[in-house]
């Protein structure tokens, strides 16, 4: 008897676990990526339908805090700063809210990302941005609820917010200007101290062109007003690498000296145990 409970159980469990069905979401997620410029710009919300509902005014309430969408707050994040309507935001993810009226909507970008649906009172210490986005008629009904990235050039672009027969915009600008130029600058003064750096250590580690390493290093160091112990033991094992042993264990003191004051100890030990392999000590 107790076997055959057993069984009955264990078939239970296989016919509930066999049963589970999978259904799609009435309102169904959707993630959009967008390069504007140089920044990258991603969106994530889920999209009711209009099911022969009246929305404005009924559905989505005119003076009331709605959630963009269903489901999970809807997000948007940004890689760099950005402006919203002109006004500057910060680099990160924020929640989308609307306040739709019938001629315009307030656009709030939350800095509270995570809980679900809209709160009942915005907090205005979360309140990143509130801009406001005139509304316009559309010649025909939007089914599905859109979010979409309109008016794409390199300084910015237009989120477009599209349900039933109703458009709003809110214009972002982007900081590509301000960062290509920054790049020009850089490329055209030529390398930095770190590029120089960067490159000698990359040669170490790799076992490439030693000499052009131990120029490279040498350059960057010129470049250093006070180079840290750990730059100096990298610029140390290169020299001793490039067959310059007495340069290796001059520098390779002052990475010593340098490690004590910083009380890094690992550093200290390994200046030492290098400075007694090249006979110094």
């Amino acid at each position: 008897m107790k076997k055959i409970m057993l069984c009955l159980a264990v078939l239970g469990i296989t016919f509930a676990t066999n049963a589970q069905i999978q259904a799609p979401q009435p309102s169904p997620f959707s993630k959009v990526e967008q390069k504007v410029g140089l920044t990258d710009v991603t969106l994530e919300y889920s999209r009711p339908n209009m099911r022969a509902r009246t929305i404005f005014g009924d559905l989505v309430p005119y003076g009331k805090v709605w959630r963009l969408g269903a489901n999970n707050n809807t997000k948007i994040s940004f890689s760099t700063d950005v402006t919203v309507e002109g006004k500057e935001l910060k680099a990160g993810t924020y929640a989308l809210f609307a306040i739709p009226n019938e001629n315009n909507w307030d656009i709030v970008f939350y800095s509270s990302a995570e809980n679900w649906g809209a709160p009942q009172e915005l907090d205005e210490s979360k309140i990143a941005a509130k801009v406001s986005a005139k509304t316009y008629s559309l010649p025909m009904d939007i089914e599905t609820f859109t979010l979409s990235f309109d008016d794409l050039s390199s300084n910015g672009a237009t989120l477009g917010m599209m349900w039933s027969n109703v458009y709003a915009g809110v214009k972002i600008g982007v900081p590509t200007d301000k960062m290509v130029s920054a790049s020009i600058d850089k490329v055209m003064n030529g390398p930095g101290a770190g590029d120089y750096y960067a490159a000698a250590t990359y040669y170490l580690q790799e076992g490439k062109d030693i000499k052009q390493a131990k120029t490279w290093m040498d350059k960057a160091m010129s470049m250093t007003p006070k180079p840290a112990f750990y730059q100096l033991r990298q610029q140390s094992l290169i020299y001793a690498k490039a067959g310059d042993k007495k340069g290796a264990i001059e520098i390779a003191k002052k990475s010593l000296a340098a490690s004590k004051e910083a009380g890094n100890m690992d550093y200290v030990k390994m200046n030492t145990d290098s400075l007694k392999e090249w006979g110094a000590l």
